[in-house]
Order: structure tokens, then C-alpha cells, then sequence
């Protein structure tokens, strides 16, 4: 099963970048990672047919303590992360997902999971909070449990 990590995130605003840096970790480890920031929408460009998508972002939550991490799955993701569109020009993760998957056949079958890390401080900077710090070698690890779990090869052919 070929696996896509989609690291969302804006490094330039303090937590909200962890998507980002459990990309670059699990990129150096050979994993296949895109690097998308704040656009979801790249994935139609670099998107070449893999099985499963594991998309890792910031997620923020009232209810959940700073460097809590949520592993969602399938349809899960969209009923339990559902962001407001916050204008005309700009849509959520999440419901660019969405679009997307209605735009191309191959991504509607593709397994989804969401790991979200929930963030202390969203504010401009560049260095995570220490609970989201903390939280980095834990999301790397469910990660690649998901790679190892399922006998997954690293890069995609």
C-alpha cells in the first residue's frame, strides 16, 4: 500500500507549523512527505495515485490540553474537523480535501487519516510551544506504526 504524508502547517506562526516539522522528520527517515504549508490544493499537483493519505496539522481544541494528539480515520475526519470557510477565496484543509476528492476518482478511494496535534499558541514566531515540542517524536512514531502496521514500503514507487 503506497502511503502520501501531507504536512500541513504555517511555520511562521509558532504551533501552527508542527504539521510541517513531523513532515521534514519523517521525510529525512525516507518517507514520502509533500510539503503543502497552507495549501491543501497542492496536492492535486503532486498527488500520484497513493492508497492511503496521512494528513498531519495543528489543530486547535477547547476541550483538549496543548500537544494532545487525535488520530482520525476515514469519514471521521470530515464529520469531527469541520472548519468554517472563512471567505470566498479561502476554504479549510479539510474541505479543499473534500473538493478534491470530488475531482478526482483515484483519491475518492484512497484510506484517509488525519493526525492533528493540538496547539498552544498561535501567534507569529517560529519555535513551538514546549507541549507541542513534546509532542513531535510521539506523532512520528503513530505514524510510521501506521507505515509498519500495514507493511507499507516508505517511498512509493
Amino acid at each position: 500500500m503506497r502511503t502520501l504524508v501531507l504536512a500541513l502547517g504555517n511555520e511562521l506562526m509558532r504551533d501552527d507549523g508542527v504539521g510541517l516539522k513531523v513532515g521534514r522528520v519523517l521525510k529525512e527517515r525516507g518517507y514520502n512527505v509533500l510539503e503543502a504549508g497552507t495549501d491543501v490544493f497542492l496536492l492535486a499537483n503532486h498527488y500520484k495515485g497513493e492508497d492511503r493519505i496521512v494528513i498531519v496539522d495543528a489543530i486547535l481544541s477547547d476541550k483538549l490540553e496543548a500537544g494532545e494528539i487525535v488520530h482520525l480515520r476515514g469519514e471521521e475526519v470530515f464529520e469531527k474537523l469541520k472548519a468554517e470557510i472563512r471567505s470566498a477565496h479561502f476554504m479549510g484543509a479539510i474541505e479543499g480535501l473534500r473538493l478534491l476528492m470530488e475531482l478526482d476518482e483515484r483519491l475518492k478511494r484512497a484510506e484517509i487519516h488525519f493526525v492533528g496535534i493540538v496547539a498552544k499558541e498561535i501567534d507569529l514566531g517560529m519555535e513551538l510551544s514546549d507541549e507541542v515540542k513534546d509532542a513531535v517524536p510521539r506523532v512520528v512514531e503513530l505514524i510510521e506504526r501506521l507505515f509498519r502496521d500495514s507493511k507499507l514500503p516508505k517511498e512509493h514507487p
